[in-house]
């Protein structure tokens, strides 16, 4: 280790810097007494007690006036945000309350015409199973009453009514509003007027340029052509 060189002026100063050492005694008073260093001494600072009252409430004044309009900002835009909000749940509910009323009309008016088709199709289905009710009826009373009409009919002429089939007719003339009807009855030309009884209870009642109708008071008619009687 390399020696250094210090003087005794330096050792010294280090040595008072350092203190006495108080393991080692001094009967002799020897040993300078050091005293530590005095702090230097601070200006004193003036006190918030002597300040004054207005001055005082002037600086906090000017220090809240910041505070103060930073706040009143604050609540300005709270306001106008509550306010726009308002205003825009105002509008939203206007419009929802008329697209609903607007819904109910709508549905209402499909309900309505739902009604109308409804009873539409209920009365097309009644006349439809009338119908079916009538072609049934017909088709029953053919099958089975028909045939047993025949074999009565044949069996059970009515009078007079064999007769009037050899009858030709011939034509009809008009005179006014009446109409008067030529047969050939096989004896020679009969005439009748349309309406009257021709024998027993056959009697005129229709009359074209080639046909004559006569029927019966039970129902039974006979019609006579020039060509053939039927």
């Amino acid at each position: 280790m390399p020696s250094r060189h210090i003087s005794s002026q330096s050792f010294d100063d280090m040595l008072s810097e350092l203190g006495d050492d108080p393991a080692i005694p001094d009967p002799h008073g020897i040993r300078k007494t050091t005293y530590p260093k005095s702090t230097p001494l601070q200006p004193p600072k003036p006190s918030k007690e002597g300040i004054e009252p207005e001055a005082l409430s002037s600086q906090n004044l000017l220090g809240q006036i910041p505070k103060f309009g930073g706040f009143l900002t604050f609540a300005t835009c709270v306001f106008g945000i509550g306010i726009a909000l308002l205003i825009g749940y105002e509008s939203l509910k206007t419009i929802s309350q008329a697209q609903v009323q607007e819904s109910y009309k709508e549905i209402s008016e499909l309900k309505k015409q739902f009604i109308q088709l409804r009873t539409e199709l209920q009365m097309e289905q009644d006349d439809l199973y009338e119908t079916i009710d009538l072609i049934e009826v017909s088709v029953h009373s053919l099958t089975e009453n028909k045939p047993i009409h025949k074999v009565a009919a044949k069996l059970q002429a009515l009078p007079h009514e064999a007769e009037l089939r050899r009858w030709r007719y011939l034509g009809l003339s008009q005179m006014g509003a009446s109409y008067q009807a030529f047969f050939d009855s096989g004896q020679g030309t009969v005439m009748f007027q349309k309406g009257m009884l021709v024998l027993g209870d056959w009697r005129l009642t229709h009359l074209e340029k080639d046909l004559a109708t006569l029927s019966h008071s039970k129902g039974k008619t006979l019609n006579l052509k020039p060509s053939k009687t039927e």
